[in-house]
Order: structure tokens, then sequence, then C-alpha cells
């Protein structure tokens, strides 16, 4: 189960990266971020970007359309 969601499906790079980066901050070490992202850079860009920061990438999941689920530990 998510601790938090975050809809990041209206903004493009680099955007999307600092917002998922805002939310994990205010998070707890364990806790999880669900978020919500559209295909192409923003899927390819976040998952990397949030595992070069030392957060695991639980999952992603395809939603609907051109939208995903992207699962994160902190």
């Amino acid at each position: 189960m998510a601790t938090r969601q975050l809809d990041i499906t209206r903004y493009n790079c680099p955007i999307t990266f600092v917002k998922v980066k805002v939310q994990l901050y205010e998070l707890k070490k364990g806790d999880v971020l669900e978020v919500l992202l559209t295909g192409g850079e923003p899927l390819e860009n976040v998952p990397a970007a949030v595992t070069r920061d030392g957060h695991v990438v639980l999952g992603t999941q395809h939603v609907a359309g051109n939208t995903y689920c992207l699962r994160i530990r902190k």
C-alpha cells in the first residue's frame, strides 16, 4: 500500500523528477510513493533518476492509454 500518491501526468521533464524528488524528501525511509506519469521521457527518466538517488523502484504498471503507475520505496 502506498504512503502517498502523486499525479505528474500533466508535466514534462525535467519538472517531473523535481516533483517526485520533493515528495520523496517528505517521506520516511521505507515509505512507498505511487506516481502516475506518462510514457516516453517521464517513464524513462524518473525511474532512472530515483534509482540513482538511492531509492528502489518496486514496479511499473500500465494504467490506461499513455498513463503508468510507478511505485517507489524510499
